[in-house]
């Protein structure tokens, strides 16, 4: 299989060129993507608990630990001890953590109106299914594939 027909490669080749589109238009307001993508996933009323930002976001906790440290240093948020359970905090967005978060607001939004600009509605209709069925497939995906099994399919 060519890797231009693999879906993976056009979904990876599609992504680094989105995150490449919009962190050029993030180091305008020296911000990244991946700043960006949890400004725009905390709660702006009840704040969002720290443990649930990188699930949102389809990461591991740990990996957004340091970009969490990073941006509280930065004042784009702070976090408040959660008053029902101790042991966790609630991240929220000071002044200037909102205005980064309409600026990629604003950059999602303007993206997504130009592909459905370009795009039909039948379309986009059919992407998304696409995509849903993707997440389904992933999901019902066994992680207990033999080695031995892909080699004897390829042979």
């Amino acid at each position: 299989m060519k890797r231009e027909e693999s879906v993976d490669y056009q979904i990876k080749a599609a992504w680094h060129a989105i995150a490449r589109m919009y962190n050029s238009e993030a180091n305008k307001f020296d911000l990244t993507v991946s700043v960006g993508y949890i400004l725009l996933n905390i709660d702006l009323d009840e704040g969002t608990p720290a443990t649930k930002i990188a699930p949102l976001l389809g990461l591991e906790a740990r990996s957004i630990t340091r970009t969490l440290k990073n941006m509280e240093e930065e004042g784009f948020i702070y976090k408040v001890q959660d008053e029902k359970d101790r042991r966790f905090f609630r991240i929220f967005l000071t002044e200037k953590g909102k205005k980064a978060r309409e600026v990629s607001r604003l950059s999602v939004i303007r993206f997504n109106a130009a592909v459905y600009d370009e795009v039909s509605e039948d379309k986009m209709k059919v992407f998304f299914e696409v995509m849903q069925k993707i997440h389904q497939i992933i999901d019902n995906q066994t992680n207990h594939v033999e080695l031995k099994t892909l080699v004897d399919v390829e042979d």
